[in-house]
């Protein structure tokens, strides 16, 4: 934006004095020009007058419940980016200020809390949601409000919304290769997936057994535990029952390590049956939680392990502003992600207008920790490299297999159109009597869903 250009006039030219009435019209169509060209650049004047108001963001996670083992971890994240910010001056000469909301691990009150944000604190962006359930309850609010989420988080896929920039990953970023990985590497032919029992492992399970039938391999069973859990020994004995080749396990929060813990008291190791985790990574690995997880695969977008000065530069400024003790992740560098992407996008912009800077949002790129990602435009789902590992006994990984380089996001899997996947959808939703996690008691091994 520029300040609009008067041309220098001299005395000799100006015309002859003017009559009062005419005097008093001109004066008003000055001021309405000037008032014109000013709201035009107003961005531009705002830093040129020193407009040092803050600019309000959002952070939506779990403090308290079943999901606070992994999301606060995300805040630490998002808070880290935020200071960087501020410290080398904020955006548009203006200072940053975040508010953080507790979801507590509940649907309902995510969707609260987002209106919150937005209508009483006047938060220009929300960074926030772990659990699909949760984005599915935040999602109408932003819709509503032309609003913007960024969600970090590894997700389903079979979603697609102008207000939400997903900067975690699409099925084909983890779950797929995974599944092909487990076939060509590990030899595995007889599967059994176990989830919580919410609406990403329900769909998460449904990609699984498309890939899983063009292989030609085996479901042995399935299984899904009460969200937040940690009575897991049963559905352990279901699977040690099965012999399956591998376990694919969506199971989040705080039953991921008890459920593991029971795989291994009922006799199932890593070396014969390994767990294949596409939602524990060294956030929730730390010190003796480890011990119940090492010698089992991770499948996600990064590891603090990775080799890349951006990394090694990252993990050091985390464990500088949290503790020595502190690991990154995957979760924790794609929230990081976010705030980074985001600003870039309002600098781009010149200002803080939500639409301007959904729309800047969407050619955005990074050199990340895990390496060059990218917005993509069509899809508002970012392009991220794949990556296996193996999670040794102090809890970090080693990686196994990579894509190498950054991988496309696709949110619907090829082998159901979009229409048949937003059916699934729709039918787990009202099976569920309008809610996104199942109500009634965990399903048996094999037992069909609603």
């Amino acid at each position: 934006m520029t300040i609009p250009h008067l041309d220098p006039v001299s005395v000799d030219s100006l015309p002859p004095p003017s009559s009062p009435r005419r005097v008093r019209w001109t004066a008003w169509l000055t001021i309405a020009v000037l008032v014109a060209a000013a709201s035009a650049s107003w961005p531009f004047l705002s830093r040129l007058i020193g407009d040092r108001r803050p600019i309000v963001v959002g952070i939506l996670h779990s403090e308290t419940g079943p999901m606070a083992v992994s999301e606060r971890s995300m805040i630490d994240a998002e808070v880290l980016a935020l200071e960087e910010i501020n410290r080398s001056g904020g955006l548009l000469g203006r200072p940053v200020r975040w508010v953080i909301a507790d979801g507590a691990s509940d649907w309902p009150t995510f969707a609260r809390q987002a209106e919150r944000l937005i209508q009483e604190q006047d938060a220009q962006v929300i960074f926030g949601c772990w659990t699909s359930a949760c984005r599915k309850g935040v999602l109408p609010v932003v819709e509503a409000h032309d609003h913007l989420l960024l969600y970090p988080m590894a997700y389903e896929g079979l979603e697609q919304s102008p207000n939400i920039v997903y900067t975690g990953a699409a099925p084909n970023q983890q779950i797929t290769p995974a599944v092909q990985w487990c076939h060509d590497t590990l030899g595995a032919r007889r599967f059994f997936l176990v989830g919580s029992d919410y609406i990403w492992p329900h769909c998460v399970n449904a990609i699984i057994k498309d890939h899983l039938t063009g292989l030609g391999a085996e479901l042995v069973g399935e299984a899904y535990l009460a969200f937040g859990s940690t009575d897991v020994a049963a559905v352990a004995k279901q699977i040690a029952a099965a012999k399956p080749d591998v376990i694919l396990s969506s199971v989040v929060g705080d039953s991921a390590l008890p459920f593991a813990r029971a795989v291994r008291t009922a006799g199932l190791e890593p070396d014969t049956t390994p767990i294949v985790t596409f939602a524990v990574g060294e956030n929730e690995l730390r010190g003796e939680a480890a011990a119940d997880m090492a010698g089992h695969y991770a499948a996600w977008n990064y590891f603090q392990s990775l080799d890349r000065p951006e990394n090694k530069a990252f993990v050091a400024a985390f464990k500088a502003r949290y503790g020595a003790d502190r690991t990154t992740s995957d979760v924790i560098v794609a929230a990081y992600n976010s705030v980074q992407l985001w600003a870039q996008a309002v600098r781009e912009a010149e200002t803080t207008d939500v639409r301007q800077v959904r729309a800047a949002l969407r050619h955005q790129s990074l050199d990340a920790p895990e390496g060059i990602i990218a917005v993509d435009p069509e899809t508002q789902h970012t392009w991220r490299p794949v990556f296996i590992g193996r999670i040794r006994p102090d809890g970090q990984v080693d990686v196994v297999w990579s894509s190498r380089t950054a991988v496309r996001p696709m949110p619907f899997p090829i082998s159901r159109s979009r229409p048949e996947w937003e059916q699934f959808v729709a039918d787990l939703y009202r099976g569920w009597g309008g809610r996104w996690a199942n109500p009634a008691a965990p399903a048996r091994s094999g037992e069909e869903r609603p």
